[in-house]
Formats: structure tokens, C-alpha cells, sequence
């Protein structure tokens, strides 16, 4: 039986112990919370009535807020934390890591001070660095913890680790695919958050169904050309890490990055909706990191571009929209 350490218990952490709960292969399984009275509420009720209301923890699942005590023993780390805090609590957990364990990224974003993704984050926290892998695509949390159909994607360098994490993972109604392609899984799931916001943004405005078709199609080339400039895999993009999620994040009522997008549209100022969410859209810090990282690569991002000058500059939203519609004809 692998020992499981979920670090972050907000809705996908939480998701993932109640997924891992169900898998064919058992699991000792526990489930790191930040904060003390959140993970007493959470052992004692079975329910993480903050972040995942209505859905109830296996009773094998163990749920504390001192780390040390989440990890000791786990083969297997999995990092559900926002990725602005994800380096504090990996500092943190540093101490007892085991060489020989496995760690798992479920985050979607790049760190906003340094742009860096989790895997590099990893990489500069721990050494020896343990064997990475990550996890995304298509999930949202609560429809993955009612045992909904789901399908995601695990990458990782090492083909035998994927295979092997692959079977630890699988569920009934939760099915894994392996990829190789780290940097492009890791990318597709910053970038997609970014596209999502501006969806959020075109449906907040009362546009139709034209412009978010152009969107999603626009914003799909805009992350393969930035992919691609940094060396990942064109096929990762098209993929459930790419195309998947983007479509989940772009149209679903459960993206919280597209609910930030709609009440932008609708006029309301960032801080004011921040203000007023208990979890993180990642896709706010990661614009200007996506920028930076385009910059370097010399690759246009017309709609991040324009996504990051309403978030950061005070841009409104249907002015970023005729930026986008003025810009010169081109071939597709």
C-alpha cells in the first residue's frame, strides 16, 4: 500500500484524497491543511465544508495542519497549492522528503514573482530533487469528487514513473493518461487560465457565441505558438491538457478564472472580486508571468497581451476587445 501526502486542502486537494480514496490500487492517504481549525473540522465532519461543501472523505483519509506529520513515510507528494504560495509550503516540507519519494504537481499557473513553473520551483526547493510528474487537464473538483467521468493527464520525463504513477492514480470514473511532455503540460495548464479570464470577460460584456468560438480557437494557437517556442510538444496542446481544459475552463460555470472574466466585463474592479473569493484564480497572476516569458521568446500573445492590460493597467474590457478585433489582417 503507497502512502499518499496531499499538500493543500482546498477544492482539488481535497478532490484528489476523495478520487485517490476510491482507486483500485489502496492507498494510506493523508491530507495537509494550512489551516488548524480547517483540518480539525475536516478529520471530525469527513467534509471540507469551505473549499468542497457536500462531498465526504473515506474515513482511511487523515486530514492534519502539521506538515511534517502529512508526509512522514509518503512515497508520493501531491502539491495542490496555489502556485503563489506553493514554494513557502515546499520549504516547508523540505525536512521530510525522502530521496526515494515521488512528487506530484496538480497546480495550473507559474509562480508570479519569478514566472517559473512547478516543476523549476521543485527543482531549486528540494534536494535531491525527488522524481517529478504532473497532473492536469480537464477536472473540475467537484464533479471529479462526485465520481463523475473524468480524464486527465500525468506527465513525467520518465516513461516508467508515468506508468506506474498511471495505475496508482486510476479510479473507475477517473482515467489517466501518460505523456512525456512535462514543460507542454505544464505551460497548457498556465496558459489556459489566462484564455478563460478573457472568456469570462466577452460573456460579462453579452457577447454571443461568435466571439467566444473565435476565442477559444485564437487562444488554442496563441498557447501552441508559445509552447512551442519554449520546446514542448505541438500535440500537448491539442491534447486534454491543452484543448481539454481549455474548453472545461473557457465554458464551464465551475471556472472560477472565467467568473473573474465575467464580473470584469460586467465592471467591476479586480480588487473588489478578488475581495469576495475564498480560492485562487490563477490565471490573475500568471498573465504578466505569460507576458514576460513571451517576451523573452519574441512570440506575440495578442489575447494574454490584452487579458493582462485590464487585470494590471486598468484597461476596460470592450476596449481590449476592439484592440483585438483592430489588429492588422493576417493569414490564419
Amino acid at each position: 500500500m503507497s502512502r499518499i501526502a496531499i499538500l493543500g486542502g482546498g477544492s482539488w486537494g481535497t478532490a484528489l484524497a476523495i478520487v485517490l480514496s476510491r482507486a483500485r490500487r489502496k492507498h494510506d492517504i493523508s491530507l495537509w491543511v494550512h489551516d488548524p481549525a480547517l483540518a480539525e473540522s475536516i478529520q471530525r465532519d469527513r467534509e471540507n465544508r469551505t473549499y468542497l461543501p457536500g462531498h465526504r472523505l473515506a474515513s482511511e483519509v487523515s486530514v492534519t495542519c502539521k506538515i511534517h506529520d502529512a508526509i512522514s513515510g509518503a512515497q508520493i507528494l501531491v502539491g495542490a497549492i496555489p502556485t503563489p504560495h506553493a514554494r513557502g509550503v515546499y520549504l516547508a516540507a523540505t525536512a521530510g522528503v525522502s530521496p526515494r519519494s515521488v512528487f506530484v504537481s496538480a497546480a495550473k499557473g507559474l509562480e508570479p514573482d519569478t514566472h517559473k513553473r512547478m516543476s523549476e520551483v521543485v527543482l531549486e526547493v528540494f534536494a535531491p530533487t525527488p522524481a517529478f510528474a504532473v497532473l492536469s487537464g480537464p477536472s473540475f473538483a467537484a464533479e471529479a469528487a462526485r465520481g463523475e467521468p473524468t480524464a486527465v493527464v500525468l506527465a513525467s520525463s520518465d516513461a516508467g514513473l508515468a506508468s506506474e504513477l498511471q495505475e496508482e492514480f486510476a479510479a473507475p470514473s477517473f482515467r489517466v493518461y501518460t505523456n512525456d511532455d512535462v514543460l507542454g503540460v505544464e505551460l497548457a495548464g498556465a496558459m489556459k487560465n489566462v484564455i478563460a479570464i478573457a472568456a469570462g470577460v466577452c460573456q460579462g460584456l453579452g457577447l454571443g457565441s461568435n466571439p467566444l468560438a473565435a476565442l477559444l480557437t485564437r487562444g488554442l494557437a496563441e498557447m501552441s505558438r508559445l509552447a512551442a517556442a519554449l520546446g514542448a510538444q505541438p500535440e500537448t496542446l491539442t491534447g486534454l491538457a491543452g484543448l481539454g481544459d481549455l474548453v472545461l475552463t473557457c465554458t464551464g460555470a465551475l471556472s472560477r478564472n472565467r467568473q473573474v472574466g465575467i464580473e470584469l466585463g460586467k465592471g467591476r474592479s479586480l480588487s473588489e472580486i478578488l475581495a469576495g473569493m475564498r480560492m485562487v484564480a490563477e490565471g490573475v497572476g500568471t498573465a504578466a508571468a505569460l507576458m514576460a516569458l513571451a517576451s523573452e521568446a519574441k512570440v506575440e500573445l495578442p489575447i494574454t497581451e490584452q487579458v493582462a492590460a485590464i487585470l494590471h493597467h486598468g484597461k476596460s474590457p470592450r476596449e481590449a476587445i476592439r484592440a483585438i478585433m483592430d489588429r492588422p489582417q493576417k493569414r490564419e
